[in-house]
């Protein structure tokens, strides 16, 4: 396959931690990428610039805030610009934070909601008619916490349990052209913010695997997920077996 017909896939938040995983996995793969970033846009660039190395014109960087509608509209695009053709949209950027009730804001609402629901809905809104040209699919970034709620963090929950919806709502509506699913990581990596031992040791309590994930291990499923015809509407729990116990604190 010449590099003008290598498929091409879109992943949002990818400068970074589990979307930049699948970037080089998809790359591996024969896939041309481009990379979304919003904060991270240096590290998008000297990603696109390493994997150019590799294969030349075969990674593109795009930029966007996802909580303004107007960057999602211009992101759908700049995203077609890049390479002319659309195979996959993975919806993985998304806020994360705990937001107790008590000190909820709708400054958070917007945020979280913004980032996990909205752009990826919209998103693929303007991306469906490319995708559905080459018969592409959509893989959103759930959470198992979308149906088993987080202590603190109900409306991340809320918006991750709206995507799980969406998922299942669009892989109706967009087949058989797209097909539409969704991954649903537990502990992977440790988040940003930083855990104690204390905590940390609570989280690995819970998981039967006894151990964290590897980034490999979402981009294997996100793999699986693009090239299996027959699966649609399907959330995939990557998370060692944690969510077959209850809800968690840390």
């Amino acid at each position: 396959m010449t590099l003008s017909h290598a498929p091409v896939a879109l992943v949002t938040g990818s400068a970074l931690r589990l979307g930049r995983q699948m970037i080089l996995r998809l790359h591996q793969q024969g896939y041309r990428v481009i990379i979304h970033a919003n904060r991270s846009l240096p590290a998008a660039t000297q990603l696109a610039e390493q994997l150019n190395q590799q294969i030349a014109h075969s990674a593109a960087v795009v930029h966007a805030d996802l909580t303004d509608d107007q960057a999602v509209a211009a992101l759908a695009e700049a995203a077609l610009a890049c390479f002319k053709r659309l195979d996959l949209l993975i919806n993985n950027a998304s806020s994360f934070y705990p937001t107790p009730l008590h000190n909820a804001s709708l400054t958070a609402w917007d945020d979280l909601f913004g980032s996990n629901v909205k752009a990826p809905y919209f998103l693929s809104k303007a991306l469906a008619p490319m995708l559905a040209e080459y018969q592409g699919c959509i893989i959103n970034m759930v959470d198992i916490h979308a149906e088993k709620p987080l202590a603190d963090h109900s409306i991340y929950c809320m918006a991750k349990a709206a995507l799980l919806m969406m998922t299942k709502a669009l892989a109706r509506e967009l087949a058989p052209a797209i097909r539409v699913n969704g991954i649903a990581p537990g502990a992977i990596l440790w988040p940003t913010q930083t855990l104690a031992d204390t905590d940390k040791a609570a989280v690995l309590a819970q998981i039967p695997m006894q151990r964290l994930g590897d980034p490999d291990d979402i981009a294997n499923a996100m793999l699986y997920l693009a090239q299996a015809p027959y699966v649609t509407g399907q959330i995939v729990a990557i998370d060692g077996g944690r969510s077959l116990g209850g809800a968690n604190k840390a």
